[in-house]
C-alpha cells in the first residue's frame, strides 16, 4: 500500500499561503504564512484532486505530490 504525501520545498516557497485556501484539510499556516503539513502532510484519497490542483496551483511550484511506501 501507498499514501500520497505533500511535500513543501522550503527553498522555493515564499508564503503566499494559496495552497492553504486550496487545501486546509492538509495544510495550515505558521505564524508567518509558510505552510506546515498536518499528519506528516498524507493526503486522504479524496483530496486527491484537491492536492494535485493545489501544487499546480502554488506561484512558486514548491509543492509536491510522492507516493510512498506505507509502514505496515
Amino acid at each position: 500500500m501507498s499514501d500520497l504525501r505533500l511535500i513543501v520545498d522550503w527553498t522555493l516557497c515564499d508564503a503566499h499561503g494559496l495552497c492553504a485556501e486550496l487545501l486546509p484539510e492538509v495544510l495550515e499556516l505558521d505564524d508567518w504564512g509558510y505552510p506546515i503539513p498536518a499528519g506528516g502532510g498524507v493526503v486522504p484519497t479524496d483530496l486527491r484532486q484537491h492536492a494535485e490542483h493545489a501544487a499546480r496551483a502554488c506561484p512558486q511550484l514548491a509543492l509536491r505530490l510522492r507516493e510512498t511506501n506505507r509502514v505496515r
